[in-house]
């Protein structure tokens, strides 16, 4: 059957025979020469390629080579600098003592660092004594500069200031044989607490202000109009009291009338008179100044007395500036300049008792030996 087959097969195939599909067989040959291209450029591209890479081997090789070459002679730089150093070394622990040399040495400055600690603790005991005594002696100066204080210029203020500052002083001390000296500072501290500073620079203040008013002060007297008309008033318009008390002005520009006959008449001041009241007046509390300046009570007193008596004898009270001052003189009459200021002597005599008995022990045992 196969033979059959395949004559029934070779039959129909005689009479295609014209058809022409001889060309395709070139082809695979023109494929074949372009691999071949293909692959050798593949193959050029990777010699290319491999030289690259070599190339850089090589380069990381001398860079490498250079690196270790620049440790090298820094590795030799530094040995030597060691080897220097060691050398140095050596020289200075050929040059130390010995160790028992040292031993003697340490053993010697710990010795003198013990002599030193204790004399510097003597030291510290001696100042620590000397400086109480100090300080002693200063709260006594300052009982002594308020005592003065007071007695010369009796500044309250500084005293009490100066008496806090001992009291602080004996404070510090914590000593209980202080107890009655304080005591008796306590109560010069009460004293003073209980006594006001006068305002002595404000009163001289204000009586320099009073003599600045009195070159002001003028008299009320009559003044001349030569065309006054004493009596066309009595013939204005008006009721009678209207024209006499234009009329009384209008006279009284001639002369003064008086219709107080049983007060004292005071004579009208002009000129060289009035002048010289002035000048009464202004030393009178020039004198009141001074006197509240330096806490003299009494000729304060007298010196504002005087100046009151000038002021109403020679001024005409009515006038508003007369007026005025005579009210501010009375004000500072009313004012006090001086005080009574505590005796501090026993605060003193206290506190010269306690450093008295405070050194007494250390005198008894130094004359001991």
């Amino acid at each position: 059957m196969s033979e059959t087959v395949l004559s029934k097969n070779d039959q129909p195939s005689a009479p295609e025979t014209p058809k022409a599909p001889p060309v395709k067989p070139a082809k695979p040959a023109k494929r074949t020469g372009a691999g071949v291209a293909t692959l050798a450029l593949l193959l050029g591209v990777a010699g290319v390629a491999a030289g690259g890479w070599s190339v850089w081997q090589v380069r990381q090789l001398q860079g490498s080579e250079q690196g270790q070459g620049q440790s090298l002679q820094a590795l030799n730089e530094r040995a030597n600098a060691l080897q220097q150093r060691e050398q140095q070394i050596t020289t200075q622990l050929a040059s130390l003592p010995a160790a028992n040399v040292l031993e003697d040495q340490r053993r010697l400055v710990a010795q003198l660092q013990g002599d030193q600690q204790r004399l510097g603790q003597r030291v510290e005991t001696v100042l620590g004594e000397s400086r109480k005594e100090w300080r002693l002696a200063e709260a006594e100066h300052l009982l002594r500069l308020a005592t003065l204080r007071l007695s010369a210029l009796q500044d309250i203020n500084s005293a009490r200031a100066l008496v806090e500052g001992a009291d602080q002083i004996l404070r510090e001390h914590s000593d209980p044989g202080a107890f009655a000296a304080r005591e008796q500072l306590a109560r010069s501290k009460a004293a003073l607490d209980s006594l006001e500073q006068p305002d002595r620079t404000g009163l001289f203040l204000k009586l320099a202000a009073q003599r600045e008013q009195v070159a002001q002060l003028s008299a009320q007297t009559p003044e001349f109009d030569a065309n006054a008309d004493a009596m066309g008033a009595l013939k204005g318009e008006g009721d009678v009291a209207t024209r006499l008390s234009r009329w009384g002005q209008q006279v009284s520009k001639y002369f003064q009338v008086e219709f107080d006959a049983d007060k004292n008449v005071k004579p009208l001041l002009a000129g060289q008179s009035l002048n010289q009241l002035r000048l009464a007046l202004s030393l009178t509390l020039e004198q009141a100044q001074w006197a509240a300046l330096n806490g003299e009570a009494s000729v304060y007193d007298k010196a504002l007395d005087e100046a009151r008596s000038v002021l109403v004898a020679n001024f005409n009270p009515d006038n508003p500036q007369s007026k005025a001052m005579l009210e501010s003189l009375n004000q500072l009459a009313e004012q006090p300049v001086a005080v009574k200021v505590p005796d501090l002597s026993e605060s003193l005599a206290a506190v010269q008792t306690y450093i008295q008995r405070r050194n007494q022990p250390s005198e008894n045992e130094g004359a001991k030996p």
